[in-house]
């Protein structure tokens, strides 16, 4: 049974519809890379999705047993966010949250918890450290953590490694990796490197005008997934995550259907 189900979807922004017909489902263990260029509603879709918004039509469904607060989220960042005045262990124990109900203090378990996690992101040294004086590639490991406090089950990453430099980028998506091969946490990340996209997931969703939903390697196989490497350097050997450049895809069928389905 799907763990996230969507049927129909239509996503406004502002006045704007930015997707129509939207349609796709999110298996457990599954590990979904959302793609498409500026503007074509990726971020808009997670905050749907994590009923942040409501969608102009259509609907969305959770089964498998997965609840509203078994979502963890890490939101792409802000300058002031950046700059936030808490530890690091308060702001991991603050994903606990969502499991506190009227409870005004954390209780052991939840202590525990946060600990784990820290341990999983290797940032128990930086436990009492002030967040703001941490680097880029520290402090998305501690939201990593912190949104881990809130899930063992689904986790949606938006941008997790923008503004991060080469070394804490393939840091962090190998983290992500393995949460999602070893913890079987499920995984939808929004993303503008198709590169990692094909290495890591195991499904692609591509908003723009034509929409594909599918697995990876009906991805690379299908029109608009030829075009949009085409334009980002190239053909991708999913094995190694790298491009080649000299490989021809110049004749690229016209894509003329709205909703394009892996395999179809």
């Amino acid at each position: 049974m799907a763990q996230l189900t969507c049927t129909n979807l239509t996503l406004r922004y502002g006045e704007n519809v930015l997707v129509r017909g939207l349609s796709f489902e999110v298996n457990a263990g599954d590990y979904l890379c959302i793609v498409g260029e500026n503007g074509s509603g990726k971020s808009t879709l997670v905050r749907t999705l994590l009923h942040l918004q409501a969608p102009a039509e259509g609907k969305i469904e959770a089964g498998d047993g997965l609840y509203a607060n078994e979502i963890g989220y890490l939101p792409q960042q802000t300058l002031v966010q950046r700059d936030f005045p808490a530890s690091v262990r308060e702001i991991v124990l603050s994903g606990c949250q969502s499991r506190m109900g009227l409870r005004p203090f954390y209780n052991k378990e939840e202590k525990a918890l946060a600990q784990e996690n820290m341990e999983k992101m290797d940032i128990t040294h930086l436990a009492d450290r002030c967040y703001r004086e941490l680097s880029g590639g520290q402090q998305q490991r501690v939201l990593l953590a912190r949104a881990l406090c809130a899930t063992r089950k689904l986790l949606f990453l938006d941008e997790p490694v923008s503004g991060l430099d080469p070394k804490a980028t393939a840091e962090m998506y190998e983290l992500i990796e393995r949460l999602n091969r070893k913890e079987h946490i499920t995984i939808i990340m929004v993303s503008h490197d198709i590169h990692a996209a094909l290495r890591y997931a195991t499904h692609i969703l591509h908003i723009e005008e034509n929409v594909f939903f599918g697995t990876k390697y009906d991805y690379i196989k299908s029109p608009i997934g030829r075009y949009f490497m085409k334009l980002h350097h190239g053909k991708m050997d999913i094995r190694s995550g790298k491009s080649d450049k000299e490989k021809d895809l110049s004749r690229i069928p016209a894509m003329n259907t709205n909703m394009v389905k892996g395999g179809e």
